[in-house]
This record gives C-alpha cells, structure tokens and sequence, in this order.
C-alpha cells in the first residue's frame, strides 16, 4: 500500500489562544474545547465562550466535514463536525483538518487516525515530560493510505457499522454492571430493613488496620483502590514499604483522598492477600458485631455515600481519616442477617466478573477490527 503525509490531502491547523483578552471583548461565541471531542463523538452540552473576532471567525469558523483532533490529553482523539449547532469556533488544544475536496473523507481519516493512535503512533518514548502531546507539525507529517475518496468512503462505513456494533454490545453490558450494583444495593437496603437493626457509631463497630506489614512487604502484590474496587497499585512501595498495611481477605481500605467519588476497596476470601499504602485507611468489622463483606458493599452503597458526605466538610479533595470516619452512624442488622446477605453478596461477584470480562473484550475489539481492516 502507497501512503502520503496528510498535508496532501488535507490543510490542518491548530485554534485560537485562550488569554485574559479573548474573556474582555463584546463578541461572545462559543468553542469546542479538548474535552468536547471524544472518539467518533463531540459533546455540545458544555460549551463554553470566548470573544472572537472577525477576522478570527474567518479563521476559526467550523464547517461541516471539518475533523477535531485533539492536540493533548489523549493525543489523536478525534472526531467529525456535522453542524450540530451553529456559529462554533475551536480553541488550540484541538487541530482542524479540512480534506481537500474529493481528496480525503474525513470520516475515513478518523478511522485512519484511531488505529494509528491504538498502534502508539502518538507516544514518544524519549519525551522529558509526562503530557501527552501531538504537535501540528506530527499531525501534518502523518502518512495515511493513498486510495481514492470513493474508496475511502466505503471503508468507512463499513468500519463504522462494525464499531456501532461493538458501542451497542458495550452499553448494554454496561447496563448489565449496573444492574448488579443495583442488586448489591437492594440486598444491603433490605437486610436493614427486614431485621432489628440497630444504630452504631462507625468507630464502635469497626477496627482501624495501623501496624504495618514489616520486612516481609517483597512477598505480597501492593493493591490500591479504584471507583470499580479491588486494582493492583500503579505506584510500588518506596524506602515507606515495611510500613505498607497488610490487605489480607477480610479487610476494607479506601483512599482517604478519594473516598468522596468511591475509591474504596475489599479483598475478598478468594482474592490474592495483598499489602496497601500506609496513606490508605485499612480496618476490618469487629468480631460478631459487622462482617466486613457486608460493610464494603454499605459503604458503596448511597447509604454508605449519605454518611460519608455527611461527615465531609465541603472540601473536594480533603483527607478522610479513620478518626473522621468513625464519627459516622450505621444502621446494623443483627449479625447472622447480615451474614446471610453477604452470602448472598459473594454470589454476585461471578456475574459481575464475567460482564466485566465481557466489558474488557469489547473495549479490546475496536483495535483489532481496526488492525484487521487496514492489515497491520
């Protein structure tokens, strides 16, 4: 196959400068930003405006057909303007590709620019800064298949057939994991509800995990907490880690950072025994009194999420500690009915595991329908 620089086929150009002056003028419209541009999609519902001039119009204006690659954050994501609303400009985060009349499909070059960016064409392994960056000059340089428009056109509604496919199977397993979050809900609301539950302070019923796990640290994964649960860490443990706390089964622990949007974790009686940060808040329900399994899914649950936004004292990022924490109350259910629920709560996590397996093999076949159709 023949390729040519993107340049001979279309005129690519980066948006306007955000400044303190583009906040002052009389002549208000609104932009696409970095994060309006999504993969095959652009998001219009969050808008923002900056005065544009003119002669700024002339130059920034969109048009039907025009391409939006973003410059940074994801380099490469893109997607094609179709006129959803009218009179709306670009800032420089994003590059604008024109084609070239009866030269390029625009729809085709996103395809085109989506498999190169899966392929690591974007990355730069000997970059001295950790921002992901695609300058116009890399854009402009990029070789793309040299095959006539009509061709091109038909590639890309095939390929877009094919990944619509892939979207509809992907939201609806994604209902699927919804429902099961849903489920865990109903199982913990109605443990409380159908037995003589009684109210506890959080610290009363739980056991904060202090000590670290000491020198034998090397023989354990290091795990971490995520919005979706259990993950092992990104980061390894530095000079602090005999101070890293055992997560062994049975133990809940959250970023104390996070806990506000639900990076809060639970190792299981099947999960690999692990160890965690010593910023993480680690505890365990006390004997008799909580079982743990049930406790991690309440504290999940909008239950859990009404408590802890009621001892949060407004600040995003504030740290949540244990102390804090255990200022919250707790509805608890005798200990055997809350048992008999977390039975039923560990017979989820089957279902739930195979949706999210399912999740993982449908956000893995965009690339291989794209590494297939263009053959590498």
């Amino acid at each position: 196959m023949r390729f040519v620089p993107l340049t001979s086929v279309a005129d690519v150009q980066l948006g306007k400068m955000l400044s303190p002056k583009a906040k002052t003028g009389a002549h208000y419209f609104r932009y696409l930003r970095n994060t309006n541009v999504q993969w095959h999609r652009i998001d219009t519902a969050d808008l923002a405006q900056m005065d544009f001039s003119e002669e700024e119009r002339r130059k920034f204006e969109l048009r039907f057909g025009d391409l939006l690659v973003c410059e940074g954050g994801e380099p490469g994501r893109c997607a094609v303007w179709r006129n959803q609303i009218a009179d709306c400009y670009y800032q420089k985060a994003l590059h604008r590709v024109r084609p070239h009349q009866g030269k390029a499909d625009a729809e085709f070059l996103s395809l085109w620019i989506r498999h190169q960016a899966f392929t690591g064409a974007f990355s730069d392994q000997n970059a001295k800064t950790t921002i992901a960056h695609l300058p116009q000059v890399r854009l402009e340089q990029l070789l793309i298949p040299d095959i006539n428009h009509t061709e091109q056109c038909q590639i890309a509604a095939r390929l877009k057939a094919q990944l619509a496919e892939v979207e509809i199977a992907r939201q609806a397993a994604q209902v699927q994991l919804g429902e099961t979050a849903k489920l865990a809900d109903a199982i913990i609301f109605d443990s409380i509800k159908n037995s003589q539950s009684t109210l506890h302070t959080l610290g009363d019923a739980l056991e904060e995990v202090k000590k670290g796990i000491g020198k034998n640290w090397a023989s354990y994964p290091v795990l971490g907490a995520t919005r979706d649960g259990l993950a092992p860490a990104r980061e390894q443990p530095g000079k602090q880690a005999p101070k890293y706390k055992p997560a062994f089964p049975g133990t809940v622990f959250y970023n104390p950072m996070r806990i506000l949007i639900g990076s809060i974790a639970f190792v299981d009686e099947n999960d690999t025994p692990g160890i965690t940060s010593p910023d993480y808040v680690a505890l365990q329900g006390k004997q008799g009194i909580v079982d743990s399994r049930w406790f991690y899914h309440w504290l999940r649950s909008p239950l859990g999420e009404q408590c802890i936004l009621s001892l949060a004292r407004g600040a995003v990022r504030e740290r949540m500690l244990f102390n804090r924490l255990a200022e919250g109350e707790i509805e608890l259910p005798s200990f055997a009915d809350q048992q008999s629920a977390s039975t039923a709560l560990k017979e989820l996590r089957p279902l739930r595991g195979a949706v999210e397996k399912k999740l993982r093999e449908l956000d893995l076949l965009p690339r291989k329908i794209l590494a297939q159709a263009f053959g590498q």
